[in-house]
């Protein structure tokens, strides 16, 4: 595999780093000092919950007046072994910083119980040697990396939310969220989804070759949602709707929608409904929804003009399998100098364990590039023993191109049409500690942009991340 010098000096930072991490780092920390049960400075660092520690104590603080912060890096290497244009490494990143701020907590006021403000920024490399696909040259929603829609700075997301307290004897009952959103957290949600590299499955769900579906769709909107009862719901999400909303140039800052035109601007609606039964105890989340992008289309033989495109989805999602509690370790009855063990079930369950989603997408073909689109996956947490928090997992998507515009190119005369694209992915997360991770992993894509014209690609390569 050809590597450039900027690759090699990556990879040669890089790799000692990972190694020490997993091999050493608890012994290179020093957890605790000789004969002392105080934590020496570098182990609480290293056992903290963020890679920037507590800020001298102000992150403690702000929390107490109901501001917290969050950001992340993430890393992906991206070894091409073989695709249409042969092989060559890749490497990609993404920065993002986040704030919450209670209002109630920050003003001391319990009449804004419930209400929150909310924003968010990040940057993603856009130079072209993060970009794999240049390489694979596969239909943009397969791209073997997630992180290269909306590249540069950008503006995400900022507004304010309303979480009501208990109704009805049902927790949070009512849930409202208005500004300058981002669809993709609200809707189509599927946390274990989110651990995948490939673009499709982490990011684009079969939506994007439709409408601008990825999360650098930005717009201004709002979400309302009702739950009648504690493992229901019902949600709708009403938004703004312009061409190029997810475009790298305007830097998440397009307010006007569409500047060139705003009369090409329209209406984007969504609605969901979900259950989140405990089926045996173990947790799960079924869901069914539809969505209508407001933006002016035609179909693929032209006679038929459209305000805009619609489609349909339905995810399935439940922990098959949880490993039991450990027994907590036996304990000195001082009474009588014996032994006991807490009883059964004196442990709460843990999310250690095998889990599955599953998604199904449906869009009308003569409109609508990808009409058909599923993806299917296992993520088991906690396989091998004394690695609680590693995550083994595996995943499957497969798109179908429209029959319709398949027909429309026979009838031009293109000999090879799209039909399909299938990518097949798996991943090991090693969870170093609670603020970082590295992650190897394997994809495989068959027909990356739909014919066979374009040959099937293997990467290997890693993710890595931090919480800042």
């Amino acid at each position: 595999m050809k590597i450039t010098y900027r690759k090699q000096s990556i990879l040669k930072t890089l790799v000692p780093l990972i190694f020490s991490a997993l091999l050493g780092g608890t012994a290179f920390c020093g957890t605790r000092e000789a004969g002392s049960e105080k934590e020496s400075p570098l182990g609480e660092w290293w056992s903290g919950k963020h890679f920037t520690g507590d800020w001298f104590g102000a992150r403690d603080v702000l929390a107490d007046r109901g501001i917290a912060f969050k950001g992340k890096w993430v890393g992906v290497y991206y070894g091409v072994v073989d695709s249409q244009r042969g092989s060559r490494g890749f490497f990609d990143q993404e920065i993002a910083f986040d704030a919450d701020v209670d209002i109630a907590k920050l003003t001391g006021s319990d009449a804004l119980h419930g209400l929150s403000a909310f924003g968010g920024v990040r940057w993603r490399d856009p130079r072209p040697a993060s970009n794999p696909n240049t390489f694979v040259e596969g239909n943009p929603m397969f791209n073997p990396g997630r992180y290269q829609s909306g590249t540069q700075w950008r503006l995400t997301h900022f507004g304010l939310g309303y979480v009501s307290g208990e109704f009805f004897g049902v927790k949070d009952f009512l849930t409202i969220k208005g500004g300058w959103l981002q669809p993709q957290k609200d809707f189509i949600v599927q946390p274990l989804s989110l651990l995948f590299v490939n673009n499709a499955i982490g990011s684009s769900k079969g939506l994007t070759c439709n409408m601008p579906w990825s999360s650098s769709l930005s717009t201004w909107g709002g979400m309302i949602q009702i739950r009648p009862t504690d493992s229901a719901y019902f949600r709708g999400g009403l938004y703004m709707a312009a061409p190029q909303l997810t475009a790298s140039g305007n830097h998440g800052l397009a307010f006007q929608g569409f500047a060139q035109d705003p009369s090409c601007n329209g209406l984007m609606t969504m609605v969901e409904a979900g259950w989140t039964p405990k089926l045996g105890g173990l947790p799960g989340k079924y869901a069914a929804g539809g969505y209508y992008f407001g933006v002016d289309a035609k179909s693929f033989d032209g006679k038929t003009r459209s305000d805009g495109v619609c489609g349909f989805y339905f995810q399935a999602d439940q922990m098959l399998f949880r490993k039991p509690a450990a027994a907590p370790a036996p304990a000195e009855n001082s009474a009588n100098g014996k032994t006991f063990a807490a009883p059964v079930g004196a442990n709460p369950p843990g999310d250690q364990g095998l889990s599955m989603f599953n998604l199904l997408t449906f869009a009308p073909g003569y409109i609508n590039l990808v009409n058909f689109y599923f993806q299917s996956g296992l993520v088991y947490k906690g396989l091998i023993a004394g690695r609680d928090n590693d995550q083994m997992m595996c995943a499957i998507a497969y798109g179908s191109y429209s029959p319709d515009q398949i027909h429309v190119l026979q009838n031009s005369g293109i000999a090879d049409q799209p039909s399909f694209t299938t990518v097949l992915e798996a991943d090991y997360r090693v969870q170093i500690n609670q603020w970082a991770y590295i992650q190897p992993y394997a994809q495989y894509l068959i027909r990356p942009n739909g014919t066979s014209a374009v040959a099937n690609a293997t990467v290997l390569g890693f993710m890595a991340g931090l919480a800042f």
